[in-house]
C-alpha cells in the first residue's frame, strides 16, 4: 500500500475542514477526487503532500506516517516522492523555463542520471522545446501550465498530486494534459491523485472519491 489515510481531522477555528477521512491508494494506482468549491478536496490534497498540518489522524506513505514528521523531513518527503500539479504553475519569473524544470533536483540529494533526457523528452512530447530557455512571462498560460508539469514529473516521483490541473486551459489542451497525466503516471509507474470539480476530467478515471462537506460520500 503506497497510501493510507486513516480517521484525517483538518479544522480551520471552528469549521471542519475534513471529518473523518478514510482511504487506501496502491502503488501505481490512479483515482480523481471530485467535490464542489470550499468541499475539502484540495485540502485533503495539500495534507496528503505534507503542505497543510492535521489535527487528527494518519497519513502513512509506504507504511509511515508523515504528521509526524518535522518540517525539514516532509520537506525531503515533498522532494523525494511528490509530485505536484497546481492550476496556477508558480514557476519563478527570474528563471527560465528549464532551471525552473531543474529547480527541485538541485534542492534535493537525489542524483539522476536520467534526469535530463527525462526532462527533454517530455518537453517535446508536451510541445514546449522551445520554451526552455526563455522566462516564463516570455511564453502563453498553456505552455506554463505544461512546463510545470514537466517540473512535476523531472524526478519521476512515486506520487502525482495535481489541483485542478486543467483549471486554466481550454477543452483541447485538457484532453492534452489529462492524456499525458495518465500516460505519464503509466510510464513512471507512479500513482496519480487529481483533485478537481470537472466532469470531463473525472471521465477520465474508474476510480472516483467524492468529497461534500468535509467527509467522503462515495
Amino acid at each position: 500500500m503506497l497510501l493510507a489515510i486513516n480517521d484525517l481531522v483538518k479544522n480551520y477555528g471552528e469549521t471542519n475542514v475534513l471529518r473523518n477521512i478514510n482511504f487506501s491508494l496502491s502503488a501505481q494506482e490512479n483515482v480523481v477526487i471530485e467535490g464542489s468549491s470550499g468541499s475539502g478536496k484540495s485540502t485533503l490534497l495539500y495534507s496528503i503532500g505534507a503542505l497543510e498540518e492535521v489535527d487528527q489522524g494518519k497519513i502513512l506513505f509506504n507504511g509511515s506516517d508523515i504528521t509526524k514528521l518535522s518540517d525539514e523531513k516532509k520537506a525531503f518527503y515533498r522532494n523525494q516522492n511528490i509530485g505536484f500539479i497546481f492550476q496556477f504553475h508558480f514557476l519563478l519569473p527570474s528563471l527560465n523555463c528549464l532551471d525552473n524544470i531543474l529547480l527541485p533536483s538541485k534542492l534535493g540529494p537525489k542524483k539522476d542520471k536520467d534526469l535530463k533526457s527525462r526532462v527533454l523528452h517530455y518537453a517535446e512530447v508536451l510541445k514546449i522545446s522551445h520554451c526552455l530557455k526563455k522566462y516564463p512571462f516570455e511564453i502563453s498560460g498553456g505552455e506554463q501550465q505544461r512546463v510545470n508539469i514537466v517540473r512535476a514529473i523531472s524526478q519521476a516521483p512515486d506520487l502525482l498530486l495535481c489541483d485542478e490541473p486543467t483549471g486554466n486551459l481550454d477543452s483541447k489542451n485538457t484532453e492534452i494534459v489529462m492524456e499525458l497525466l495518465l500516460k505519464v503516471s503509466n510510464e513512471l509507474k507512479a500513482s496519480l491523485v487529481v483533485v478537481t470539480h470537472d466532469n470531463d476530467v473525472s471521465s477520465y478515471f474508474q476510480r472516483k472519491i467524492t468529497i461534500e462537506d468535509g467527509q467522503i460520500i462515495s
